[in-house]
């Protein structure tokens, strides 16, 4: 993984070469106003370290209307099917628009995603122990290269509604997300199949130890079906959402999964998120940082909802990965309240208007951090149980730093390449994320 970042120190030294005609451009530069749609279908290729190298297709649909607000769209349709090398699948249709329904943003998601190597580190951050050789081959504690993993189908369907308040900038936030999870042991008969007897994988894993010690009831362990309300207040000045030169967007959220809609586990969830951006250089360099809390403030939540991370626009899986913590393994950071923040430096370095499409380049140097703040509770009398939390740590700040390289067209349709490395070897390594938008 070293060469990658290798790569992107060396592309950033040959772009820095041509900065003074580059900075020339830029103020030459003029963007085209885009009208009507504008739409492609592009293969669906990318690459997670934590899911390994995806293929499929994808397609993002604008419609920029008679053009006044660009690059603002009033409507986006966003289609993809993916599959990975390491198991997951995605099928997902995504729509967003403020003109649908006259002064309301709706937003939309139907998906059906599939992981059937799941990453599963246990609860509670570095309280619960992680040992790579475990999962390591060639080392004399292997146990199997699944050890740390679990199989999970998730089908999301999501409705959520905007309005102002006072204008554009404070707005309301309500909405339901309904959450299909099933949960099972990694398939590793099916896994086996043509394998030389000498490297089968040994069928255990840790969660099938959490199950068997009681750590996971037994009423969660096939995980169960989640209806998500939602309610909240946004703050928000950017002046482009995809990627913001200046202003901030601040929200407060209340999630509620009450038992009067058929949940099996009621409680509520307060989430925060604040992401602002400063202009070091108008239209060049610009600074950006997110925080975001995230607690359980009632009732009890089921462990297979713990991983789910929340804002107003979008549901991340897993504090830790590409998404959240880059270079800190997926899933790594798991408890019912964490707290997770990113800083980001900003460069575009490269502007222009090519087939008649506007196009940047930019790069960036990030560091990202993140802890358990509330824990999930895990009592047990199993006495095997017992010696394997004692073999935790404390937990502290998670930590990771990193580059990543940006492409955008029309300012709204980015590719993205990102390379972090964990801090703490407990961690993971590192991680090379090829995908699209920026973080925040």
């Amino acid at each position: 993984m070293k060469l990658y970042l290798v790569g992107l120190f060396l592309v950033a030294a040959f772009l820095s070469n041509a900065m003074a005609q580059t900075n020339d451009s830029i103020k030459r530069y003029s963007e085209k106003t885009k009208k009507g749609w504008n739409f492609g279908a592009l293969p669906s290729v990318a690459f997670d370290t934590d899911l390994g190298f995806q293929y499929g297709i994808l397609t993002n649909i604008y419609n920029y209307g008679n053009g006044s607000d660009y690059p603002r769209y009033k409507h986006s349709i966003y289609l993809e099917w993916a599959r990975t090398t390491k198991g997951t699948g995605k099928n997902q249709l995504l729509f967003d628009s403020e003109y649908l329904i006259p002064h309301v943003r709706l937003t939309a998601e139907a998906s059906y995603l599939t992981d059937k190597a799941l990453d599963f580190y246990g609860f509670n951050g570095y309280n619960s122990y992680y040992n790579s050789d475990l999962e390591t081959s060639g080392n004399a504690e292997y146990i199997s290269k699944m050890y740390y993993r679990l199989d999970r189908k998730l089908t999301r369907i999501k409705l959520d509604f905007q309005g102002n308040i006072t204008d554009k900038r404070l707005r309301w936030l309500m909405g339901y997300t309904l959450f299909n999870v099933k949960i099972q042991p990694v398939d590793i008969a099916s896994l086996n199949k043509g394998r030389n007897p000498n490297d089968y994988l040994a069928d255990t894993s840790l969660y099938s130890n959490y199950v068997a010690w009681g750590l996971i009831p037994d009423n969660q362990k096939n995980g169960g079906t989640t209806n998500l309300l939602k309610i909240g207040i946004i703050y928000d000045t950017r002046d482009n959402e995809p990627n913001p030169m200046k202003g901030m967007w601040t929200e407060a959220i209340i999630l509620s999964s009450p038992k009067l809609l058929g949940n099996s586990f009621g409680y509520s969830k307060l989430v925060i998120n604040h992401r602002q951006y400063f202009t070091l250089r108008k239209e060049v360099l610009n600074l950006a940082y997110r925080i975001s809390y995230q607690d359980k403030i009632t009732g009890s939540m089921p462990f297979y909802m713990l991983p789910f991370i929340f804002s107003s626009n979008q549901i991340r899986d897993g504090l830790g990965g590409g998404k959240t913590l880059r270079g800190i393994a997926r899933n790594r950071v798991l408890g019912e309240g964490v707290l997770y923040g990113n800083l980001e430096l900003r460069w575009k370095v490269i502007r222009r208007t090519m087939f008649n499409q506007n196009l940047y380049l930019a790069l960036a140097a990030f560091t990202d951090i993140g802890k358990v703040t509330r824990k999930f509770d895990i009592q047990t009398d199993n006495t095997e149980a017992q010696k394997y939390i004692s073999l935790g740590s404390p937990e502290k700040y998670h930590q990771s730093y990193g580059l990543g390289i940006y492409g955008a067209m029309n300012q709204n349709f980015i590719a993205s390449v990102n390379y972090g490395i964990a801090a703490n070897k407990n961690d993971g390594t590192s991680g090379l994320y090829i995908g699209l938008d920026f973080l925040f």
